[in-house]
């Protein structure tokens, strides 16, 4: 277990005082193996209070997922809000704002697309997730209006472009993207026959 310190709560909002010390658990150990009864600990609750907003571990873990994908979504919002920038230079700056948040959140990353992040018992979890799959969808349908973008089907353009980034993220955060195997700055490489095959030739 990390040495996260504990974090004594006095009053106010209970439910937040809890996903914060369960999100600097998961920063600090990379997992999410620990217990209600350690996160009410170090926040300075009973062992009881936890339940009164979730009843399980399994919704809190939901939960620390929902708020990675807002987190998420609003990092990309902020690397697409240029106005002058291209589409594609847009999608370069999606990405890797992406696989960039993914590098800074390995544990919190892993714990949005694992088994325990279960999309469909949680409308808002659900929700979250597609509100930041909808940003590229959105920016794939500019793409094909403005020309720049091939005129396939978005939904296989969409798995396509989620397939490639989030594997680069994965490999990105398992130390996997080794010089030897896949030469120097690997992301921007693959990132730029990404847009070989996504961009219309001119």
């Amino acid at each position: 277990m990390s040495e996260t310190k504990d974090r004594p709560y006095h009053h106010g909002d209970l439910r937040r005082a809890l996903t914060e010390t369960a999100l600097a658990m998961l920063a600090a150990d990379q997992n999410w193996t620990f217990t209600l009864r350690e996160v009410a600990r170090r926040t300075g609750v009973s062992h009881a209070a936890p339940y009164k907003h979730f009843r399980d571990r399994e919704m809190l873990l939901r939960e620390l997922a929902r708020i990675g994908f807002v987190r998420l979504g609003e990092v990309m919002t902020v690397a697409l809000s240029s106005e002058s920038a291209s589409v594609r230079e847009k999608f370069v700056a999606g990405a890797e704002a992406c696989i960039d948040f993914a590098l800074k959140n390995p544990g919190l990353y892993r714990l949005m697309f694992s088994a325990d992040a279960d999309k469909s018992a949680d409308p808002a979890l659900h929700d979250a997730a597609m509100g930041t799959f909808g940003i590229l969808l959105r920016l794939l349908e500019e793409g094909q209006r403005d020309g720049s973008f091939q005129p396939v089907a978005l939904s296989a353009q969409a798995a396509a472009c989620w397939a490639q980034v989030h594997g680069l993220a994965m490999l990105a955060i398992s130390g996997q993207l080794l010089e030897e195997k896949v030469g120097k700055e690997p992301v921007q490489a693959a990132l730029n026959v990404l847009m070989e095959g996504l961009c219309r030739e001119k």
